[in-house]
Protein backbone atom coordinates (compact mmCIF):
# COMPACT_ATOMS: atom_id res chain seq x y z
CA UNK A 1 0.00 0.00 0.00
CA UNK A 2 1.07 3.34 -1.04
CA UNK A 3 1.01 6.25 0.95
CA UNK A 4 -0.12 10.01 -0.39
CA UNK A 5 0.13 13.01 2.07
CA UNK A 6 -1.42 16.00 1.04
CA UNK A 7 -2.24 19.61 2.31
CA UNK A 8 -6.25 21.43 2.78
CA UNK A 9 -5.72 24.84 2.18
CA UNK A 10 -8.25 27.06 2.22
CA UNK A 11 -8.76 30.97 2.48
CA UNK A 12 -12.02 32.54 4.34
CA UNK A 13 -13.78 35.81 3.84
CA UNK A 14 -17.24 37.41 4.58
CA UNK A 15 -18.70 34.93 1.43
CA UNK A 16 -17.41 31.50 1.53
CA UNK A 17 -14.30 29.27 2.79
CA UNK A 18 -12.53 27.94 -0.23
CA UNK A 19 -10.28 25.09 -0.67
CA UNK A 20 -6.94 24.90 -3.05
CA UNK A 21 -7.21 22.36 -5.08
CA UNK A 22 -5.25 21.20 -8.59
CA UNK A 23 -7.14 20.42 -11.71
CA UNK A 24 -6.76 17.87 -13.81
CA UNK A 25 -8.21 16.19 -17.00
CA UNK A 26 -7.98 12.66 -17.29
CA UNK A 27 -10.41 10.55 -19.20
CA UNK A 28 -12.10 13.70 -20.77
CA UNK A 29 -13.43 14.33 -16.97
CA UNK A 30 -12.34 17.27 -14.53
CA UNK A 31 -10.39 15.78 -11.88
CA UNK A 32 -9.37 18.07 -8.38
CA UNK A 33 -6.45 16.49 -5.69
CA UNK A 34 -5.82 18.32 -2.79
CA UNK A 35 -2.04 19.29 -3.58
CA UNK A 36 0.78 16.30 -2.48
CA UNK A 37 2.24 13.49 -2.94
CA UNK A 38 4.26 10.03 -2.42
CA UNK A 39 7.24 10.59 0.38
CA UNK A 40 11.12 10.70 -0.36
CA UNK A 41 12.90 7.92 1.41
CA UNK A 42 13.52 8.67 5.12
CA UNK A 43 10.85 11.98 4.91
CA UNK A 44 7.73 12.06 7.21
CA UNK A 45 4.67 12.89 6.35
CA UNK A 46 4.58 16.34 6.80
CA UNK A 47 7.94 17.12 5.58
CA UNK A 48 6.45 15.43 2.16
CA UNK A 49 3.71 17.55 2.28
CA UNK A 50 6.11 20.34 2.95
CA UNK A 51 8.41 19.48 0.08
CA UNK A 52 5.27 18.97 -2.25
CA UNK A 53 3.96 21.92 -1.80
CA UNK A 54 7.39 24.19 -2.41
CA UNK A 55 7.96 22.33 -5.48
CA UNK A 56 4.60 22.23 -7.30
CA UNK A 57 3.21 25.18 -6.18
CA UNK A 58 6.30 27.25 -4.97
CA UNK A 59 4.80 27.81 -1.20
CA UNK A 60 5.23 27.37 2.16
CA UNK A 61 2.80 26.79 4.71
CA UNK A 62 2.55 25.25 8.34
CA UNK A 63 1.49 21.55 8.23
CA UNK A 64 -0.34 21.16 11.00
CA UNK A 65 -2.50 18.69 12.77
CA UNK A 66 -4.00 15.11 10.66
CA UNK A 67 -7.35 16.03 9.81
CA UNK A 68 -8.09 12.41 8.09
CA UNK A 69 -6.87 9.27 7.20
CA UNK A 70 -8.65 6.49 4.96
CA UNK A 71 -7.64 3.93 2.60
CA UNK A 72 -8.31 3.91 -1.38
CA UNK A 73 -8.51 0.44 -2.58
CA UNK A 74 -8.29 -0.03 -6.41
CA UNK A 75 -5.53 -2.69 -6.24
CA UNK A 76 -7.17 -3.82 -10.03
CA UNK A 77 -6.25 -1.31 -11.45
CA UNK A 78 -3.58 0.24 -9.34
CA UNK A 79 -1.69 0.35 -5.97
CA UNK A 80 -3.60 0.60 -2.91
CA UNK A 81 -3.32 3.87 -1.21
CA UNK A 82 -3.35 4.84 2.08
CA UNK A 83 -4.53 9.25 1.91
CA UNK A 84 -3.40 11.24 5.15
CA UNK A 85 -4.65 15.04 4.74
CA UNK A 86 -3.17 17.25 6.51
CA UNK A 87 -4.55 21.08 7.68
CA UNK A 88 -2.21 23.57 6.12
CA UNK A 89 -2.18 27.22 7.63
CA UNK A 90 -0.22 30.56 7.04
CA UNK A 91 0.11 30.27 3.19
CA UNK A 92 3.38 32.10 2.62
CA UNK A 93 3.35 33.04 -1.37
CA UNK A 94 1.17 33.13 -4.15
CA UNK A 95 0.62 29.35 -5.84
CA UNK A 96 1.57 28.89 -9.10
CA UNK A 97 2.37 25.54 -10.88
CA UNK A 98 5.58 24.31 -11.69
CA UNK A 99 5.09 22.01 -14.47
CA UNK A 100 8.42 20.30 -14.51
CA UNK A 101 6.90 18.90 -10.99
CA UNK A 102 3.05 18.55 -11.81
CA UNK A 103 0.75 17.10 -14.69
CA UNK A 104 -1.76 19.10 -12.70
CA UNK A 105 -3.20 21.63 -15.84
CA UNK A 106 -4.23 24.33 -13.24
CA UNK A 107 -4.68 25.41 -9.57
CA UNK A 108 -8.23 26.50 -8.09
CA UNK A 109 -9.88 27.65 -5.22
CA UNK A 110 -13.65 25.99 -5.11
CA UNK A 111 -16.01 26.59 -2.45
CA UNK A 112 -16.05 24.19 0.57
CA UNK A 113 -19.63 23.35 -0.05
CA UNK A 114 -19.01 22.19 -3.70
CA UNK A 115 -16.46 19.69 -2.35
CA UNK A 116 -18.81 16.66 -2.16
CA UNK A 117 -20.15 17.19 -5.74
CA UNK A 118 -16.11 17.53 -7.42
CA UNK A 119 -14.65 14.69 -8.92
CA UNK A 120 -12.10 15.08 -5.96
CA UNK A 121 -9.13 12.77 -5.40
CA UNK A 122 -9.06 11.19 -2.54
CA UNK A 123 -13.40 11.22 -2.74
CA UNK A 124 -13.19 13.20 0.61
CA UNK A 125 -15.03 16.27 0.10
CA UNK A 126 -17.95 15.26 2.43
CA UNK A 127 -15.24 14.81 5.17
CA UNK A 128 -13.77 17.65 4.99
CA UNK A 129 -16.69 19.40 4.77
CA UNK A 130 -17.59 17.41 7.82
CA UNK A 131 -14.60 18.91 9.84
CA UNK A 132 -15.14 22.30 8.94
CA UNK A 133 -18.26 22.37 10.66
CA UNK A 134 -17.46 20.07 13.53
CA UNK A 135 -13.91 21.55 13.90
CA UNK A 136 -12.90 18.54 15.22
CA UNK A 137 -10.25 15.69 13.36
CA UNK A 138 -12.57 13.09 11.93
CA UNK A 139 -9.15 10.51 12.34
CA UNK A 140 -9.53 7.55 10.78
CA UNK A 141 -12.61 7.21 8.37
CA UNK A 142 -11.98 3.86 6.31
CA UNK A 143 -12.30 3.10 2.93
CA UNK A 144 -12.73 5.71 0.22
CA UNK A 145 -15.06 4.88 -2.44
CA UNK A 146 -13.31 6.24 -5.27
CA UNK A 147 -14.23 6.76 -8.89
CA UNK A 148 -11.33 5.94 -11.44
CA UNK A 149 -10.52 8.27 -14.71
CA UNK A 150 -8.51 6.78 -17.26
Amino acid sequence: MKVRPSALIWRSTQLATDVLLMHYRYGGHDVFALPGGNPDRNETLPQTVTRELQEELGVTADVGTMVLAGEMLLSQRNDDVLHVVFAASNLQGEPVLNPAETSAIDLVWKPLDELDRLNLYPNVGLHIQRWFNSAIDLGYVGRIEQAYFD
